[in-house]
């Protein structure tokens, strides 16, 4: 397979709500009809999932070879997931937190029970009121082993590809953080900093309470690899420090082996290599079909720029943003991409002049006016050129006045987002099959 035939795909978790917008525990119900009508439709029923809570349920692709082919899946899966949901008077709720408090209810599998148990249960429940996006990018054939890593056996232009997209998926990271965040509230609470990543993610240097705020190898951003020998090494040290946990939280190593873990399954960090065979990219919040198309877009184009134009992507000290020389892609430091640049966009977001600038040198690197996919990319900024989200649309509508949503507004919200979602797919549909009659 060629360069030109990598693919794209993505998954994207949803809240599963009633339509008062209270939360709902039907999951598992709601998956068994989703499963039934997808196969009765010719469609893959194992691309309606469950997640780890029964309110929480997770929407996939297959791998696409275009962007096109991308949104007619995901649309597709989309329609079918909206109409399950109102012939059982259901709702799906699309952003990355519910804006009221969730008490979660907990599938009884010991892959759950096992994470729980090592990282905490009060800490894990962050990981039940956040949903999120994750958008994977194709390897070549072959290159990904389960066992070590990077396979012995691939070739010298793989590996490279390999390398070049990783490091390409790290360097975008505070971008997918900026552009996605979505809703800003958390249990009740008006947040000033993107809710998801906080509680999710965590840190203890800008002391963010989140699952993986102490086991940052395992949850975090990993750091850019200089050659594959360290993306290796940088596998083995997760797992190392994934089963320390588990052996000071007291649980039994053996457990994680039964219960399907190995070397590459220890890893629930922003970029991280997957056994199916790709980067996957894991920091995008939840959010309305338009903004996930549009990242996915950009992720896309960048990922496909590297590998048909030979590019080494270069981590540099000093660089702030995406600059090309050459066959050169240099992209900013590590120290300042995981430092200043992810507080500011986790806090000031698109109000920071850096994270402008930063944002604004990838679009230029990756968007080709008139190439395809570019009518999504157009959501991502205003006609005065400032980048939208759609945290700053709900913050117009419901202005807090005081740290605290009430139940009436919150629900209020999570109804009117449903009523987006529904709305977006119908039109996004309606315009994506005219767009495939015109070509």
């Amino acid at each position: 397979m060629s360069v030109e035939d990598r693919r794209i795909g993505l998954e994207q978790e949803f809240f599963l709500v009633d339509e008062q917008g209270v939360i709902s525990q039907r999951g598992d119900e709601y998956l068994q009809h989703c499963q039934e009508v997808a196969t009765s439709e010719g469609r893959n029923p194992q691309h309606f999932a469950p997640e780890w809570v029964k309110s929480m349920v997770e929407i996939n692709t297959p791998p696409a070879y275009s962007v096109t082919e991308l949104a007619t899946e995901y649309l597709s899966n989309l329609k079918v997931a909206l109409k399950v949901a109102k012939e059982m008077s259901l709702r799906l709720y699309p952003l990355s937190t519910y804006p009221l408090h969730v008490m979660p209810t907990i599938r009884n599998k010991p892959w759950y029970h096992i994470q729980v148990r090592t990282v905490g249960f009060d800490r894990f429940m962050h990981a039940a009121r956040c949903t999120g996006t994750h958008i994977h990018l194709d390897l070549p054939e072959g290159i990904i082993d389960r066992r070590v890593g990077v396979s012995y056996n691939s070739t010298p232009e793989a590996r490279a590809e390999l390398l070049n997209i990783y490091n390409l998926a790290t360097a975008l990271d505070p971008s997918l953080i900026v552009l996605s965040r979505a809703c800003p509230f958390y249990e009740g609470r008006v947040m000033k900093f993107a809710a998801h990543t906080v509680r999710y993610r965590g840190s203890e240097v800008f002391g963010w309470e989140g699952v993986y705020t102490h086991l940052q190898s395992v949850g975090g951003l990993q750091p850019y690899a200089a050659d594959t020998e360290e993306l290796v090494e940088l596998q083995f040290a997760r797992y190392y420090s994934w089963l320390s946990a588990m052996d000071k939280a007291g649980v039994e190593r053996r457990l994680f082996q039964e219960a399907g873990g190995n070397l590459l399954k220890a890893a629930w960090n922003r970029v991280r290599l997957n056994g199916i065979g790709t980067v996957e990219m894991r920091g995008t919040d939840s959010n309305y079909p338009q903004v996930i198309l549009a990242i996915a877009t950009l992720l896309y184009h960048a990922a496909h720029r590297v590998r048909t134009e030979q590019l080494t992507v270069k981590p540099t000290d000093g660089v702030r943003t995406f600059e090309l020389n050459g066959n050169i892609l240099a992209v900013p430091d590590f120290r300042y991409l995981d430092g200043d640049l992810l507080y500011a966009a986790v806090t000031e977001g698109v109000k920071s002049a850096e994270v402008v600038a930063y944002l604004d040198s990838i679009l230029d690197f990756a968007v080709q006016e008139g190439g395809e996919g570019s009518h999504y990319l157009e959501t991502l900024r205003s006609s005065l050129g400032q980048y939208q989200t759609t945290e700053a649309e709900i913050l117009q509508d419901f202005i807090p006045t005081t740290e605290e949503i009430s139940q009436e507004e919150g629900l209020r919200l999570v109804r009117q987002c449903c009523d987006k979602l529904e709305q977006q797919v119908a039109f996004l549909e309606q315009s994506h099959f005219e767009m495939l009659m015109e070509n």
